[in-house]
């Protein structure tokens, strides 16, 4: 969703644009992911060897 703000909207009408905006965004519960992988290998090392593969 994108909210257009105009120069020289009040600030009353910017933050009820703010609020009907934050009402429709959908919480998702991350923490049920937590520890759902197994890695081999150390974290860092595989973040270095994928960076790596660009070159």
């Amino acid at each position: 969703m994108v909210t257009t703000i105009k120069k020289g909207t009040s600030r009353e009408k910017i933050l009820i644009a703010l609020k009907l905006r934050h009402g429709k965004i959908k919480s998702r519960d991350l923490k049920k992911y937590c520890g759902s992988i197994s890695l081999l290998e150390d974290p860092m090392e595989l973040q270095k060897k994928w960076r790596d593969e660009w070159e």
